[in-house]
């Protein structure tokens, strides 16, 4: 079976719509034998290059058929990060206003990451990636990484104890896990201002 024929034949095996790096290919023949192949069924349309190295199998979108679509910038993002071990979690202003500390939705995808700034774009969609400090990834994407993050981005004087409580239920926290995780949070030197706040809501659950 030539390089072309088993790359093809992985191909047909993966799932539509979801990118993947191209260096997953390179134990099937040499780089350029891959690359090769590769290209020509770019231009058959089997496969669409979504980013540099990355490529993904259109779908049809289920309302209309004839039109097909590749994988979305934030696939894109988090599957280059899988592929170099990156941290990738949602920026602290979109954790603020998920847990209703902000009323205004981000107007742009931003996610902090340890790994290298750069900027993801699919037809339309932008998505963009910041290097950050590694103490503000902490906990990924744990709840308390959530409220770590959100917490960042928000005077602690824009917050009320009781708008704290309503976070947590958004997290759907039990009163063990709240206690658990207000501690964490009070113990790390870049939330001293939110000590007061967050021993309250731990005296309060």
């Amino acid at each position: 079976m030539s390089v072309a024929q088993k790359v093809l034949a992985r191909l047909n095996r993966m799932q539509r719509g979801v990118p993947f790096p191209i260096g997953s290919f390179y134990e099937l023949g040499s780089e350029t034998s891959v690359q090769k192949a590769f290209s020509r069924l770019v231009k058959e349309g089997v496969v669409a290059r979504v980013s540099k190295g990355f490529y993904a199998r259109p779908k049809p979108l289920p309302s209309l058929p004839s039109i097909k679509t590749t994988a979305s910038a934030n696939e894109v993002a988090r599957a280059w990060a899988k592929k170099h071990g990156y941290k990738l979690v949602s920026q602290g202003l979109e954790s603020a206003y998920r847990l209703g500390f902000q009323t205004q939705a981000p107007m742009k995808a931003v996610y902090w990451s340890n790994g290298p700034s750069r900027e993801f774009k699919i037809g339309n969609q932008i998505v963009e990636v910041r290097h950050i400090a590694e103490r503000k990834l902490r906990w990924e994407n744990k709840p308390e990484g959530a409220l770590l993050r959100g917490l960042l981005v928000t005077p602690p004087q824009s917050v009320e104890v009781s708008d704290l409580k309503r976070a947590v239920q958004r997290l759907s926290l039990s009163a063990s896990e709240v206690k658990m995780i207000t501690r964490k949070l009070s113990s790390l030197p870049q939330l001293s201002e939110w000590k007061s706040k967050l021993q309250q809501l731990e005296q309060a659950t």
